[in-house]
């Protein structure tokens, strides 16, 4: 294995990942600045945020700030943003990622994803929705169109690399045969309960990253889920950070539960950003390059998987939203 470093990175094509990023879902506009602030201190590069997070001018107010007082430069960071789900339509990427540019005072994102294969109705709301509760979805999301439109944006220089969240294996072979920029990196829930193995395989064959979302898993997901009206009973009532095989390790190697589970993750090659707003949780995130998992630990971490079973986001979250022929699963 590859020594990791807090330097390392995760690359396709030209573009380089910082293996570990900062997480910002959930994130408020009050909790940002001191977040990333200290997350530059310790030693983040990359930095992850979307459309739909509605945090994205508070992450611009704050890099714009340490730019100006030249706290680090704009070069030193990878900065991610996503096309949210009721812009999936070729006619409303460019207008979303401009959106986005100026809510974070950038020329450029170094990565731009599709966050969700899932077209929802265009408006003023992100979650549009029935009387009924269920979603407004379109149901004449085209992938490839919208792929076309996503590689314009690279030609623009407005992201250095697009990409992809959420999507299957047969979503995104459809994207491949037809792409002249192929995907850069894919971003999936991903932890040691669902470890998507599959997928990955995929992925490493066709020169496609992988980061991993939720990584330690999403305690604060229920909660979200029942503000959103969505059906909690149906996420899984699992906990990573609590899983006697993950405490054994980590009490053996003197770190955390959360850093078991980030460097498990590191050692079979992916990126992970996990979310934080608490100032020693965003340190400890990152220090995870001191040590390695040995070969029976990692062993018993993959013996964790439970496949579909161990899926935290799923359709509970957003009622109606696997109506649509373009559902992932």
């Amino acid at each position: 294995m590859t020594e990791l470093n807090p330097e390392s990175y995760v690359q396709s094509n030209e573009m380089k990942m910082p293996v570990v990023g900062l997480g910002t879902w959930q994130a408020t506009e009050e909790q940002i600045e001191t977040a990333l602030n200290i997350a530059i201190d310790a030693g983040y590069r990359h930095i992850d945020t979307a459309f739909v997070y509605m945090n994205e001018p508070a992450i611009g107010k704050a890099l714009k700030k340490f730019f100006d007082c030249g706290k680090i430069k704009r070069e030193e960071l990878f900065i991610v943003t996503k096309l949210p789900n009721i812009a999936n339509d070729a006619k409303y990427v460019e207008e979303y990622l401009k959106r986005s540019l100026s809510s974070l005072q950038l020329d450029y994102v170094d990565l731009y994803l599709i966050h969700h294969p899932v077209g929802l109705v265009n408006g003023d709301d992100l979650l549009p929705r029935h009387e009924n509760g269920k979603v407004k979805i379109d149901v004449n999301t085209d992938h490839v169109a919208i792929w076309k439109a996503m590689e314009a944006q690279v030609n623009a220089s407005r992201t250095k690399s697009i990409g992809l969240s959420n999507f299957n294996i047969k979503q995104i072979e459809k994207i491949l045969k037809s792409a002249r920029i192929p995907p850069a990196n894919i971003q999936v829930e991903l932890h040691v309960y669902c470890q998507q193995k599959e997928l990955r395989d995929f992925c490493n064959k066709n020169n496609i990253t992988v980061c991993a979302y939720a990584p330690l898993g999403s305690p604060n997901l229920t909660q979200f889920t029942e503000v959103l009206g969505g059906d909690s009973s149906r996420i899984p009532k699992l906990s990573p950070l609590l899983d006697p095989v993950v405490l054994r390790i980590a009490e053996a190697h003197e770190k955390t539960p959360a850093q078991v589970l980030l460097r498990h993750l590191l050692q079979l090659g992916l990126a992970v950003i996990p979310k934080s707003a608490n100032p020693d949780r965003i340190r400890q995130n990152f220090q995870v390059f001191d040590f390695q998992l040995t070969e029976n630990d990692m062993s018993e971490l993959n013996a964790l998987d439970k496949g579909k079973d161990g899926k935290m986001f799923t359709i509970g979250l957003l009622n109606g939203i696997e109506l649509h022929p373009e559902y992932p699963g």
